[in-house]
């Protein structure tokens, strides 16, 4: 009888086991710490797809009849202004933010010896205008008496070849001295376009090389503006096309511009092109690096 019982008890314990496996097998795991979990999701490629994704530039949209897109001014120019000689700042005429003209003075170098040397060379070529005249008073008397067989033909040879030197000197002192007046020109930096002064990289009493860049000015009239839009897009799109472009700090004001250059490759990545217009800005009250956003009917 303890046998027969003994035997029940063991396999009623066989029957427990696999029961005990199957359910630990099946148990959730546990929860990962805050911590971990972020790194884990960081390292998931599809989260990585989708950052990447919403980092992507926008592209235009469709509204109805209108193309909505948005972008950023930008200067057709920038010049990076280099005086052409080394020298010491003596005035700066203009700062940062002053709007400046085509052919205004923006800096000046000092000039105190150029001035100096300059006068030296003028008076250089007082002289050699005087010797000069002198040789071709001399070779003038020379070409008479050589005429009339008057003097040796070496003599008047002399008066020729003192009247070439004495040209000579005299082209040189010349050339001296225009070069003097060129250096002082060149002294005084000038803006070459109309426009802002984005950067001012010196000031007074500063040594300035060659290629050192003195002033940074943009052009801020016209200005431009480029934005992507479908390539669906590309039959409506054109030349002189009207846009329209509403920025944060003029809510409530409309700036009107043309299209002027509508893009000739479609990006495979993006299937879009790009359009440039151009503002006229005559207020300047749009900036280089201003965000905008543009409409242009979708004809």
């Amino acid at each position: 009888m303890k046998r027969v019982l003994a035997l029940i008890l063991l396999t009623a314990a066989c029957a427990k086991k696999p029961a005990t496996q199957a359910t630990t097998t099946t148990a959730e795991a546990p929860p990962l710490p805050a911590d971990v979990a972020a790194v884990s999701a960081t390292a998931n490629p599809a989260a990585t797809a989708t950052t990447a994704a919403s980092e992507a530039p926008a592209i235009a949209e469709a509204s109805g009849d209108t193309i909505v897109a948005t972008g950023e001014f930008i200067a057709p120019t920038r010049s990076e202004l280099a005086v052409k000689m080394p020298g010491r700042v003596a005035r700066m005429f203009v700062d940062e933010g002053s709007r400046v003209a085509k052919g205004q003075p923006v800096l000046q170098l000092e000039t105190d010896y150029l001035r100096i040397n300059l006068q030296r060379a003028e008076a250089d070529v007082a002289r050699a205008k005087a010797a000069e005249a002198d040789a071709a008073r001399d070779l003038e008397r020379k070409k008479d008496l050589i005429a009339k067989d008057s003097i040796p033909r070496a003599t008047f040879d002399r008066s020729q070849a003192n009247y070439d030197q004495a040209s000579a000197a005299r082209q040189s002192a010349e050339a001296q001295a225009a070069l003097l007046r060129q250096q002082l020109g060149d002294a005084t930096l000038r803006s070459p376009i109309d426009g802002v002064v984005a950067e001012k990289r010196t000031d007074v009493g500063q040594r300035l090389g060659e290629a050192t860049v003195a002033l940074v000015i943009v052009q801020t009239s016209p200005l431009r503006l480029r934005f992507r839009v479908p390539e669906r897009y590309l039959s409506v799109v054109n030349k002189g096309d009207a846009v329209k472009a509403i920025v944060d700090p003029y809510p409530n004001e409309v700036f009107a511009g043309r299209v002027t250059t509508v893009g000739g490759v479609i990006d495979p990545a993006t299937r879009s092109l790009a359009v440039e217009t151009e503002f006229p800005n005559r207020d300047g009250k749009l900036k280089p690096g201003l965000f905008a956003r543009v409409e242009m009917a979708a004809r």
